[in-house]
């Protein structure tokens, strides 16, 4: 008679302080027959913490799919995994979602084991709206793609959650500037950690903030105000660029500005106005 499958547990850790590892996450990992987890020496100095010995087996982004394969043997075994990330919650950012998709296509049990998450501890604090959120994750790390990416948010009227590298994050926020418009935003630098920074200011003031030092260093999560409703007063497009035109802005501050106040991509503006002026 077949074994029944084991279980695949998705714990949540520590992004940072080790005192946030829940009684239940030590429990499962303890208890689990394997850990899965991005870097084996990471969590290894994790399961130590906390008097761990449960052998622990690297999956990641290169791997994934022949490690992936040898996890879900296991479990077809009945032998219980543990999924957990280099930080936070699996599966956001990382690679562990197919991991969870592939189990639950073959019926095997999938349990969460909540706790720590980047995201949340950014917006918990950031003191923006909380109640529709958007987590855009890693923007694309070339330039030009980076910006496609933020002309297609510029309308997205929800707080908007972002990870990016401490080496990008001041070219990001000029572009986020240049694309979206000088809004209020929430800097979220190494969460829990020794050298924790929280920062409320204008995405203009980050920018300004972090180009000064020599070097940005740590984990960063940026939040940003969503785009503005439009009010009446704005009018359409046309009306608010002529406006802004006749103010003395140049062409291209005036589309910017008319995509910041009515919460469209800046490229329907230059479609919509510019397109009229060519004629």
């Amino acid at each position: 008679m077949d074994l029944p499958s084991g279980t695949l547990y998705v714990v949540a850790t520590p992004i940072g302080n080790l005192e946030d590892m829940t009684p239940r996450a030590v429990r499962v990992l303890r208890e689990a027959a394997l850990v899965a987890c991005e870097d084996t020496r990471r969590t290894g100095r994790l399961l130590q913490a906390h008097q761990i010995a449960t052998p622990t087996t690297s999956y990641f982004e290169h791997n994934e799919r022949w490690k992936g394969d040898r996890i879900l043997r296991a479990l077809r075994e009945g032998r219980d995994v543990a999924l957990v990330s280099d930080a936070g919650t699996p599966g956001i950012s990382d690679p562990g979602y197919r991991l969870v998709r592939d189990a639950r296509a073959e019926g095997i049990a999938v349990v969460p084991v909540p706790g720590p998450s980047a995201v949340v501890s950014a917006l918990s604090v950031s003191g923006l709206p909380t109640d529709r959120f958007l987590f855009v994750g890693f923007l694309p790390a070339r330039a030009a793609s980076r910006r496609q990416s933020l002309q297609e948010l510029a309308a997205e009227r929800h707080t908007l959650v972002l990870y990016e590298a401490p080496t990008r994050v001041v070219a990001t926020l000029t572009d986020i500037l240049e694309t979206w418009g000088d809004r209020d935003a929430f800097l979220c630098r190494e969460a829990t950690k020794v050298h924790e920074e929280y920062v409320k200011a204008s995405v203009r003031a980050l920018r300004d903030l972090l180009a000064a030092r020599a070097e940005v260093r740590g984990e960063v999560v940026l939040v940003v105000e969503g785009a503005p409703e439009p009010t009446a007063a704005d009018g359409d497009v046309e009306t608010v660029y002529a406006s802004l035109a006749a103010g003395g802005l140049t062409r291209r501050e005036a589309v910017k500005e008319t995509a910041r106040r009515l919460g469209l991509p800046a490229r329907e503006v230059y479609r919509r106005v510019l397109g009229r002026e060519d004629e």
